[in-house]
Protein backbone atom coordinates (compact mmCIF):
# COMPACT_ATOMS: atom_id res chain seq x y z
CA UNK A 1 0.00 0.00 0.00
CA UNK A 2 1.34 3.45 -0.97
CA UNK A 3 0.55 6.73 0.74
CA UNK A 4 0.59 10.23 -0.67
CA UNK A 5 2.57 12.99 1.00
CA UNK A 6 -0.51 14.61 2.53
CA UNK A 7 -1.15 11.54 4.66
CA UNK A 8 2.21 11.75 6.45
CA UNK A 9 3.35 14.40 8.91
CA UNK A 10 6.40 16.35 7.73
CA UNK A 11 5.95 19.29 10.08
CA UNK A 12 9.01 18.38 12.15
CA UNK A 13 12.13 16.22 12.05
CA UNK A 14 13.04 13.56 14.61
CA UNK A 15 15.18 14.98 17.41
CA UNK A 16 18.85 14.01 17.24
CA UNK A 17 18.96 12.85 20.85
CA UNK A 18 19.06 9.03 21.12
CA UNK A 19 15.56 7.53 21.07
CA UNK A 20 15.28 3.91 22.17
CA UNK A 21 11.58 3.64 21.27
CA UNK A 22 11.89 2.10 17.80
CA UNK A 23 8.16 2.37 17.05
CA UNK A 24 8.10 6.12 17.67
CA UNK A 25 11.34 6.62 15.75
CA UNK A 26 10.11 4.61 12.75
CA UNK A 27 6.97 6.74 12.60
CA UNK A 28 8.92 10.00 12.89
CA UNK A 29 11.29 9.03 10.06
CA UNK A 30 8.57 7.86 7.67
CA UNK A 31 8.30 9.01 4.08
CA UNK A 32 11.59 10.88 3.76
CA UNK A 33 14.86 10.99 1.87
CA UNK A 34 17.96 12.90 2.95
CA UNK A 35 18.94 15.43 0.27
CA UNK A 36 21.09 18.48 0.85
CA UNK A 37 21.39 17.71 4.54
CA UNK A 38 17.61 17.84 5.04
CA UNK A 39 14.89 15.21 5.45
CA UNK A 40 12.49 15.66 2.55
CA UNK A 41 9.58 13.69 1.07
CA UNK A 42 9.80 12.02 -2.33
CA UNK A 43 9.19 14.42 -5.21
CA UNK A 44 6.14 12.36 -6.19
CA UNK A 45 4.82 12.40 -2.64
CA UNK A 46 4.57 8.61 -2.73
CA UNK A 47 5.71 6.23 -0.02
CA UNK A 48 5.64 2.50 0.67
CA UNK A 49 5.00 0.37 3.72
CA UNK A 50 7.79 -0.84 5.99
CA UNK A 51 6.70 -4.04 7.74
CA UNK A 52 7.74 -5.53 11.07
CA UNK A 53 8.52 -9.10 9.91
CA UNK A 54 7.92 -10.51 13.40
CA UNK A 55 4.26 -9.44 13.50
CA UNK A 56 3.35 -8.46 9.95
CA UNK A 57 2.28 -4.98 11.07
CA UNK A 58 3.15 -1.68 9.39
CA UNK A 59 5.70 0.26 11.45
CA UNK A 60 6.36 3.12 9.05
CA UNK A 61 6.82 4.23 5.47
CA UNK A 62 9.76 4.70 3.14
CA UNK A 63 9.90 7.52 0.62
CA UNK A 64 9.35 6.10 -2.87
CA UNK A 65 12.18 7.64 -4.84
CA UNK A 66 12.29 8.05 -8.61
CA UNK A 67 14.45 9.69 -11.26
CA UNK A 68 13.59 13.20 -10.09
CA UNK A 69 14.82 12.39 -6.57
CA UNK A 70 17.97 10.80 -7.98
CA UNK A 71 18.68 13.91 -10.06
CA UNK A 72 18.24 16.17 -7.04
CA UNK A 73 20.49 14.03 -4.85
CA UNK A 74 23.25 13.62 -7.43
CA UNK A 75 23.28 17.30 -8.38
CA UNK A 76 23.51 18.19 -4.71
CA UNK A 77 26.36 15.73 -4.18
CA UNK A 78 28.22 16.97 -7.26
CA UNK A 79 28.03 20.57 -6.06
CA UNK A 80 29.20 19.66 -2.55
CA UNK A 81 32.10 17.55 -3.83
CA UNK A 82 33.95 20.58 -5.19
CA UNK A 83 34.66 21.92 -1.71
CA UNK A 84 34.72 18.56 0.12
CA UNK A 85 37.38 17.22 -2.26
CA UNK A 86 39.57 20.29 -1.69
CA UNK A 87 39.52 19.92 2.08
CA UNK A 88 42.72 18.70 3.73
CA UNK A 89 42.49 14.91 4.03
CA UNK A 90 43.17 14.90 7.76
CA UNK A 91 40.37 17.43 8.28
CA UNK A 92 38.00 15.12 6.44
CA UNK A 93 39.26 12.29 8.60
CA UNK A 94 38.60 14.30 11.76
CA UNK A 95 34.98 14.85 10.70
CA UNK A 96 34.52 11.16 9.90
CA UNK A 97 35.98 10.34 13.32
CA UNK A 98 33.43 12.67 14.88
CA UNK A 99 30.72 10.79 12.99
CA UNK A 100 31.94 7.54 14.54
CA UNK A 101 31.85 9.06 18.03
CA UNK A 102 28.31 10.35 17.59
CA UNK A 103 27.14 7.04 16.12
CA UNK A 104 28.58 5.25 19.14
CA UNK A 105 26.20 7.28 21.31
CA UNK A 106 23.31 5.95 19.21
CA UNK A 107 24.22 2.24 19.26
CA UNK A 108 21.28 1.16 21.40
CA UNK A 109 18.82 3.28 19.45
CA UNK A 110 20.03 2.01 16.07
CA UNK A 111 20.19 -1.58 17.29
CA UNK A 112 16.58 -1.50 18.42
CA UNK A 113 15.35 0.17 15.24
CA UNK A 114 17.14 -2.26 12.92
CA UNK A 115 15.81 -5.19 14.98
CA UNK A 116 12.26 -3.92 14.53
CA UNK A 117 12.73 -3.24 10.84
CA UNK A 118 14.57 -6.41 9.78
CA UNK A 119 13.56 -9.01 12.38
CA UNK A 120 17.17 -9.63 13.45
CA UNK A 121 17.56 -10.34 17.16
CA UNK A 122 18.74 -7.35 19.17
CA UNK A 123 21.25 -9.11 21.43
CA UNK A 124 22.88 -11.47 18.95
CA UNK A 125 22.77 -9.36 15.77
CA UNK A 126 21.33 -5.86 15.68
CA UNK A 127 23.17 -4.23 18.58
CA UNK A 128 26.41 -5.78 17.32
CA UNK A 129 25.84 -4.38 13.83
CA UNK A 130 25.20 -0.89 15.21
CA UNK A 131 28.48 -1.07 17.14
CA UNK A 132 30.46 -2.17 14.08
CA UNK A 133 28.85 0.64 12.09
CA UNK A 134 30.36 3.21 14.45
CA UNK A 135 33.70 1.38 14.52
CA UNK A 136 33.87 1.38 10.71
CA UNK A 137 33.73 5.17 10.69
CA UNK A 138 36.41 5.40 13.37
CA UNK A 139 38.63 2.95 11.48
CA UNK A 140 38.39 4.70 8.12
CA UNK A 141 38.86 8.12 9.70
CA UNK A 142 42.35 7.02 10.71
CA UNK A 143 43.24 6.25 7.10
CA UNK A 144 42.97 9.86 5.94
CA UNK A 145 46.73 10.45 6.23
CA UNK A 146 47.41 7.47 3.98
CA UNK A 147 46.00 9.10 0.83
CA UNK A 148 49.54 9.30 -0.50
CA UNK A 149 51.10 9.27 -3.91
CA UNK A 150 54.50 7.94 -4.95
CA UNK A 151 57.84 9.19 -6.18
CA UNK A 152 58.79 7.27 -9.32
CA UNK A 153 62.51 6.88 -10.30
CA UNK A 154 61.73 7.28 -13.99
CA UNK A 155 64.63 9.47 -15.17
CA UNK A 156 67.36 11.45 -13.37
CA UNK A 157 66.37 14.67 -15.19
CA UNK A 158 62.71 14.31 -14.31
CA UNK A 159 60.78 14.48 -11.07
CA UNK A 160 57.96 11.96 -11.47
CA UNK A 161 55.23 11.65 -8.87
CA UNK A 162 51.75 10.24 -8.56
CA UNK A 163 48.86 11.75 -6.61
CA UNK A 164 45.53 10.33 -5.46
CA UNK A 165 42.38 12.23 -6.42
CA UNK A 166 38.71 11.51 -5.58
CA UNK A 167 36.52 9.97 -8.26
CA UNK A 168 33.69 12.47 -7.63
CA UNK A 169 30.17 11.30 -6.81
CA UNK A 170 29.85 7.70 -5.60
CA UNK A 171 26.57 5.80 -5.90
CA UNK A 172 26.26 3.25 -3.08
CA UNK A 173 23.51 0.61 -3.25
CA UNK A 174 23.12 -1.47 -0.11
CA UNK A 175 21.15 -4.62 0.84
CA UNK A 176 18.77 -5.34 3.69
CA UNK A 177 20.60 -8.10 5.59
CA UNK A 178 23.32 -5.96 7.25
CA UNK A 179 22.53 -2.51 5.87
CA UNK A 180 24.35 -0.46 8.51
CA UNK A 181 27.69 -2.26 8.31
CA UNK A 182 27.70 -2.51 4.53
CA UNK A 183 26.73 1.14 4.19
CA UNK A 184 29.59 2.15 6.47
CA UNK A 185 32.11 0.12 4.45
CA UNK A 186 31.05 2.16 1.39
CA UNK A 187 30.32 5.62 2.78
CA UNK A 188 33.23 6.04 5.21
CA UNK A 189 36.15 5.34 2.83
CA UNK A 190 34.47 7.21 -0.03
CA UNK A 191 34.06 10.32 2.11
CA UNK A 192 37.56 10.14 3.59
CA UNK A 193 38.97 9.96 0.05
CA UNK A 194 37.21 13.22 -0.87
CA UNK A 195 34.15 11.90 -2.68
CA UNK A 196 30.53 12.69 -2.00
CA UNK A 197 27.98 9.88 -1.84
CA UNK A 198 24.39 9.07 -2.77
CA UNK A 199 23.13 6.01 -0.89
CA UNK A 200 20.20 3.96 -2.13
CA UNK A 201 18.77 1.78 0.67
CA UNK A 202 16.95 -1.52 0.30
CA UNK A 203 13.19 -1.03 0.22
CA UNK A 204 12.79 -3.64 2.97
CA UNK A 205 14.93 -1.65 5.43
CA UNK A 206 15.11 2.11 4.74
CA UNK A 207 14.38 3.66 8.14
CA UNK A 208 17.48 2.83 10.19
CA UNK A 209 19.69 3.79 7.26
CA UNK A 210 17.85 7.11 7.09
CA UNK A 211 18.38 7.67 10.81
CA UNK A 212 22.12 7.07 10.41
CA UNK A 213 22.21 9.56 7.56
CA UNK A 214 20.33 12.14 9.61
CA UNK A 215 22.90 11.73 12.38
CA UNK A 216 25.80 12.06 9.93
CA UNK A 217 24.22 15.18 8.45
CA UNK A 218 24.49 16.84 11.86
CA UNK A 219 28.28 16.53 11.62
CA UNK A 220 29.22 16.78 7.94
CA UNK A 221 28.74 19.64 5.45
CA UNK A 222 25.39 19.55 3.66
CA UNK A 223 25.42 17.54 0.46
CA UNK A 224 28.45 15.38 1.26
CA UNK A 225 26.11 12.45 1.18
CA UNK A 226 22.47 11.97 0.32
CA UNK A 227 20.17 9.02 0.95
CA UNK A 228 17.30 7.74 -1.17
CA UNK A 229 14.86 4.89 -0.67
CA UNK A 230 12.73 3.19 -3.29
CA UNK A 231 12.60 0.32 -5.70
CA UNK A 232 15.41 -0.82 -7.96
CA UNK A 233 14.02 0.00 -11.43
CA UNK A 234 12.63 3.40 -10.43
CA UNK A 235 15.35 4.57 -8.03
CA UNK A 236 18.43 2.34 -8.22
CA UNK A 237 18.67 2.17 -12.00
CA UNK A 238 18.63 5.98 -12.53
CA UNK A 239 21.33 6.32 -9.88
CA UNK A 240 23.64 3.88 -11.66
CA UNK A 241 22.95 5.49 -15.03
CA UNK A 242 23.29 9.12 -13.92
CA UNK A 243 26.05 10.86 -15.93
CA UNK A 244 27.48 12.63 -12.87
CA UNK A 245 27.95 9.42 -10.87
CA UNK A 246 31.58 8.38 -11.32
CA UNK A 247 31.67 5.17 -9.30
CA UNK A 248 29.15 2.52 -8.21
CA UNK A 249 29.57 0.25 -5.21
CA UNK A 250 26.85 -2.39 -4.94
CA UNK A 251 26.03 -5.24 -2.58
CA UNK A 252 23.16 -7.55 -3.50
CA UNK A 253 22.13 -10.39 -5.76
CA UNK A 254 24.14 -11.73 -8.68
CA UNK A 255 21.31 -10.97 -11.09
CA UNK A 256 21.04 -7.32 -10.08
CA UNK A 257 24.81 -7.01 -9.89
CA UNK A 258 25.10 -8.01 -13.54
CA UNK A 259 22.58 -5.32 -14.51
CA UNK A 260 24.55 -2.74 -12.53
CA UNK A 261 27.78 -3.88 -14.19
CA UNK A 262 26.33 -3.60 -17.71
CA UNK A 263 25.00 -0.09 -17.06
CA UNK A 264 28.30 1.02 -15.56
CA UNK A 265 30.13 -0.47 -18.56
CA UNK A 266 28.13 1.76 -20.90
CA UNK A 267 29.47 4.74 -18.94
CA UNK A 268 32.96 3.24 -18.52
CA UNK A 269 32.96 3.90 -14.78
CA UNK A 270 34.45 1.61 -12.11
CA UNK A 271 32.30 -0.66 -9.98
CA UNK A 272 32.69 -2.73 -6.84
CA UNK A 273 30.33 -5.70 -6.61
CA UNK A 274 29.82 -7.86 -3.51
CA UNK A 275 27.35 -10.52 -4.57
CA UNK A 276 26.28 -14.01 -3.49
CA UNK A 277 28.00 -16.95 -1.90
CA UNK A 278 27.75 -20.66 -1.21
CA UNK A 279 30.56 -20.92 1.29
CA UNK A 280 32.10 -24.30 2.13
CA UNK A 281 33.09 -25.31 5.66
CA UNK A 282 35.52 -28.23 5.60
CA UNK A 283 35.91 -30.24 8.81
CA UNK A 284 38.88 -32.67 8.94
CA UNK A 285 38.83 -35.82 11.06
CA UNK A 286 41.47 -34.34 13.41
CA UNK A 287 39.53 -31.11 14.00
CA UNK A 288 38.51 -29.89 17.45
CA UNK A 289 34.83 -30.75 17.06
CA UNK A 290 33.56 -28.48 19.81
CA UNK A 291 35.39 -25.54 18.27
CA UNK A 292 34.11 -26.52 14.83
CA UNK A 293 30.52 -26.65 16.11
CA UNK A 294 30.87 -23.13 17.46
CA UNK A 295 32.23 -22.11 14.09
CA UNK A 296 29.35 -23.81 12.31
CA UNK A 297 26.72 -21.98 14.36
CA UNK A 298 28.48 -18.66 13.88
CA UNK A 299 29.46 -19.36 10.30
CA UNK A 300 25.99 -20.37 9.18
CA UNK A 301 24.76 -17.07 10.69
CA UNK A 302 21.84 -18.81 12.37
CA UNK A 303 21.35 -15.69 14.50
CA UNK A 304 20.80 -13.81 11.23
CA UNK A 305 18.43 -16.52 10.01
CA UNK A 306 21.09 -17.56 7.50
CA UNK A 307 20.60 -14.30 5.60
CA UNK A 308 24.28 -13.82 4.81
CA UNK A 309 26.40 -14.09 1.69
CA UNK A 310 29.12 -15.80 3.72
CA UNK A 311 26.79 -18.35 5.38
CA UNK A 312 28.41 -21.78 5.73
CA UNK A 313 25.61 -23.45 3.81
CA UNK A 314 27.80 -26.36 2.63
CA UNK A 315 29.41 -28.22 5.54
CA UNK A 316 31.78 -30.94 4.34
CA UNK A 317 32.44 -33.14 7.39
CA UNK A 318 34.81 -36.10 7.40
CA UNK A 319 32.97 -39.42 7.71
CA UNK A 320 34.88 -40.34 10.89
CA UNK A 321 33.43 -37.39 12.81
CA UNK A 322 30.23 -36.81 10.84
CA UNK A 323 27.77 -38.30 13.31
CA UNK A 324 29.33 -36.60 16.32
CA UNK A 325 29.35 -33.29 14.46
CA UNK A 326 25.68 -33.56 13.47
CA UNK A 327 24.57 -34.53 16.97
CA UNK A 328 26.41 -31.61 18.59
CA UNK A 329 25.29 -29.15 15.92
CA UNK A 330 21.69 -30.16 16.45
CA UNK A 331 22.07 -29.84 20.21
CA UNK A 332 23.47 -26.31 19.96
CA UNK A 333 20.93 -25.01 17.47
CA UNK A 334 18.08 -26.66 19.40
CA UNK A 335 19.16 -24.61 22.43
CA UNK A 336 18.78 -21.35 20.52
CA UNK A 337 15.62 -19.34 21.23
CA UNK A 338 13.40 -18.09 18.41
CA UNK A 339 11.14 -15.19 19.25
CA UNK A 340 10.66 -11.45 19.59
CA UNK A 341 13.67 -9.71 17.97
CA UNK A 342 13.53 -6.99 20.65
CA UNK A 343 13.64 -9.50 23.52
CA UNK A 344 17.09 -9.91 25.10
CA UNK A 345 16.47 -13.67 25.46
CA UNK A 346 16.01 -14.15 21.72
CA UNK A 347 18.80 -15.73 19.66
CA UNK A 348 17.00 -16.06 16.31
CA UNK A 349 14.53 -13.62 14.77
CA UNK A 350 12.70 -13.67 11.44
CA UNK A 351 13.15 -13.74 7.71
CA UNK A 352 13.04 -10.22 6.24
CA UNK A 353 9.99 -10.32 3.94
CA UNK A 354 7.11 -12.50 2.73
CA UNK A 355 8.89 -12.94 -0.61
CA UNK A 356 12.08 -14.17 1.01
CA UNK A 357 10.08 -16.33 3.42
CA UNK A 358 8.34 -18.06 0.50
CA UNK A 359 11.66 -18.59 -1.26
CA UNK A 360 13.28 -20.19 1.79
CA UNK A 361 10.27 -22.42 2.44
CA UNK A 362 10.30 -23.59 -1.18
CA UNK A 363 13.93 -24.69 -0.85
CA UNK A 364 13.16 -26.57 2.35
CA UNK A 365 10.21 -28.31 0.70
CA UNK A 366 12.38 -29.22 -2.28
CA UNK A 367 15.08 -30.64 -0.02
CA UNK A 368 12.59 -32.77 1.90
CA UNK A 369 11.53 -34.29 -1.41
CA UNK A 370 15.03 -35.28 -2.53
CA UNK A 371 15.78 -39.01 -2.49
CA UNK A 372 17.96 -40.00 0.45
CA UNK A 373 17.75 -36.60 2.13
CA UNK A 374 16.98 -36.15 5.83
CA UNK A 375 15.82 -32.82 7.19
CA UNK A 376 16.60 -32.02 10.85
CA UNK A 377 14.51 -29.08 12.03
CA UNK A 378 16.06 -27.34 15.02
CA UNK A 379 15.04 -24.89 17.74
CA UNK A 380 11.30 -24.22 18.15
CA UNK A 381 8.80 -21.74 16.78
CA UNK A 382 7.67 -18.95 19.14
CA UNK A 383 4.37 -19.69 20.84
CA UNK A 384 3.24 -16.14 21.60
CA UNK A 385 0.02 -15.45 19.68
CA UNK A 386 1.19 -12.00 18.57
CA UNK A 387 3.84 -13.67 16.40
CA UNK A 388 1.44 -16.00 14.60
CA UNK A 389 1.86 -13.99 11.39
CA UNK A 390 5.59 -13.52 11.84
CA UNK A 391 8.09 -14.72 9.24
CA UNK A 392 9.79 -17.30 11.45
CA UNK A 393 11.56 -20.30 9.90
CA UNK A 394 13.15 -23.04 12.00
CA UNK A 395 16.80 -23.74 11.12
CA UNK A 396 17.10 -26.89 9.01
CA UNK A 397 20.15 -29.15 8.70
CA UNK A 398 19.98 -31.47 5.68
CA UNK A 399 21.81 -34.78 5.63
CA UNK A 400 22.30 -37.30 2.86
CA UNK A 401 22.73 -34.78 0.05
CA UNK A 402 25.53 -34.46 -2.49
CA UNK A 403 27.24 -31.36 -3.77
CA UNK A 404 25.09 -31.64 -6.91
CA UNK A 405 21.89 -31.03 -4.97
CA UNK A 406 19.97 -27.86 -5.72
CA UNK A 407 20.26 -26.91 -2.04
CA UNK A 408 24.04 -27.31 -2.17
CA UNK A 409 24.45 -25.29 -5.35
CA UNK A 410 22.03 -22.35 -5.07
CA UNK A 411 22.14 -19.51 -2.58
CA UNK A 412 19.12 -19.89 -0.29
CA UNK A 413 19.69 -16.91 2.02
CA UNK A 414 17.88 -18.64 4.84
CA UNK A 415 18.68 -20.86 7.87
CA UNK A 416 19.33 -23.95 5.75
CA UNK A 417 22.60 -25.89 5.51
CA UNK A 418 23.71 -29.20 4.01
CA UNK A 419 26.12 -31.48 5.90
CA UNK A 420 27.95 -33.65 3.37
CA UNK A 421 30.21 -36.63 4.24
CA UNK A 422 33.64 -36.97 2.70
CA UNK A 423 36.73 -39.21 2.97
CA UNK A 424 39.20 -38.07 0.27
CA UNK A 425 40.96 -34.69 0.59
CA UNK A 426 41.34 -34.04 -3.13
CA UNK A 427 37.70 -34.91 -3.76
CA UNK A 428 36.38 -32.63 -1.02
CA UNK A 429 38.61 -29.80 -2.22
CA UNK A 430 37.26 -30.25 -5.75
CA UNK A 431 33.70 -30.28 -4.41
CA UNK A 432 34.27 -27.13 -2.37
CA UNK A 433 35.52 -25.35 -5.48
CA UNK A 434 32.75 -26.76 -7.67
CA UNK A 435 30.53 -23.72 -7.34
CA UNK A 436 29.65 -20.59 -9.29
CA UNK A 437 30.52 -18.64 -6.13
CA UNK A 438 33.80 -17.91 -4.38
CA UNK A 439 33.18 -15.57 -1.46
CA UNK A 440 34.26 -17.31 1.76
CA UNK A 441 35.48 -20.65 3.07
CA UNK A 442 36.72 -22.17 6.33
CA UNK A 443 38.94 -25.14 7.15
CA UNK A 444 38.92 -26.91 10.52
CA UNK A 445 42.02 -28.97 11.29
CA UNK A 446 45.06 -29.23 13.58
CA UNK A 447 47.22 -30.38 10.66
CA UNK A 448 49.27 -27.41 9.47
CA UNK A 449 50.21 -29.07 6.20
CA UNK A 450 46.56 -29.76 5.36
CA UNK A 451 45.57 -26.21 6.34
CA UNK A 452 48.22 -24.71 4.07
CA UNK A 453 47.23 -27.00 1.21
CA UNK A 454 43.54 -26.12 1.45
CA UNK A 455 43.94 -22.39 1.96
CA UNK A 456 46.20 -22.26 -1.09
CA UNK A 457 43.79 -24.15 -3.34
CA UNK A 458 40.37 -22.95 -2.16
CA UNK A 459 38.80 -20.59 -4.69
CA UNK A 460 37.47 -17.95 -2.33
CA UNK A 461 38.34 -14.40 -1.38
CA UNK A 462 37.97 -14.74 2.40
CA UNK A 463 39.43 -17.96 3.85
CA UNK A 464 39.82 -18.78 7.56
CA UNK A 465 41.26 -21.69 9.53
CA UNK A 466 39.71 -22.80 12.83
CA UNK A 467 37.56 -19.67 13.09
CA UNK A 468 34.71 -17.91 11.33
CA UNK A 469 34.88 -14.17 11.87
CA UNK A 470 32.24 -11.94 10.33
CA UNK A 471 33.11 -9.03 8.05
CA UNK A 472 34.78 -6.20 9.95
CA UNK A 473 36.96 -3.15 9.34
CA UNK A 474 40.60 -3.93 8.64
CA UNK A 475 40.04 -7.35 7.04
CA UNK A 476 40.05 -7.37 3.25
CA UNK A 477 36.65 -8.64 2.15
CA UNK A 478 35.38 -9.65 -1.28
CA UNK A 479 34.96 -12.65 -3.53
CA UNK A 480 35.91 -14.25 -6.83
CA UNK A 481 33.89 -15.83 -9.63
CA UNK A 482 30.22 -14.76 -9.36
CA UNK A 483 30.68 -13.57 -5.80
CA UNK A 484 31.82 -10.22 -7.07
CA UNK A 485 34.54 -7.81 -8.09
CA UNK A 486 36.81 -5.85 -5.78
CA UNK A 487 37.49 -5.70 -2.06
CA UNK A 488 36.17 -3.67 0.85
CA UNK A 489 37.09 -2.69 4.41
CA UNK A 490 40.82 -1.85 4.12
CA UNK A 491 43.19 0.97 3.22
CA UNK A 492 44.01 -0.77 -0.06
CA UNK A 493 40.31 -0.98 -0.91
CA UNK A 494 39.83 2.73 -0.21
CA UNK A 495 42.73 3.68 -2.46
CA UNK A 496 41.80 1.29 -5.25
CA UNK A 497 38.07 1.93 -5.38
CA UNK A 498 37.56 5.52 -4.24
CA UNK A 499 40.53 7.36 -5.76
CA UNK A 500 42.08 7.68 -9.18
CA UNK A 501 45.82 7.93 -9.69
CA UNK A 502 47.38 10.79 -11.64
CA UNK A 503 50.99 10.76 -12.85
CA UNK A 504 52.80 14.13 -12.93
CA UNK A 505 56.25 14.65 -14.49
CA UNK A 506 58.48 17.70 -14.01
CA UNK A 507 61.37 18.08 -16.48
CA UNK A 508 64.27 19.57 -14.50
CA UNK A 509 66.45 20.42 -17.52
Amino acid sequence: MNLMRTELDFSSEPALTPNTDPYALAKALSGRHLIGGKLVPASSGNSFEVIDPATGTVIGYGAEGDEADVNAAVEDAAAAQKEWGKMRARDRGALIHKCGEVLMDHVEELGRLIALETGKALRTESRVEASILADAFLFHAGLASELKGETVPHHPDMLTITVREPVGVVGAIIPWNVPLLLMALKIAPALVAGNTVVVKSAEEAPLTVLRVCQILASVLPAGCFNMLSGYGPECGAPLVAHPKVGKITFTGSVETGKIVYKTAADKLIPVTLELGGKSPMIVMKDADIDKAIGGAVTGMRFTRQGQSCTAASRMFVHADVHDEFVAKLREQVDAMVMGDPLDEKTDIGTIISPEQFAKVKSYIDHGKGEAGAEAIECSAMPTDEKFKDGLFVQPVVFLGMTNDSKLAREEIFGPVTCVIKWTDEEEVLAAANDSDYGLAATVWTNDLKAALNFTEKLQAGFVQVNQNLVVQPGLSYGGVKQSGIGKEATLEAMLEHFTKKKTIIFNKT
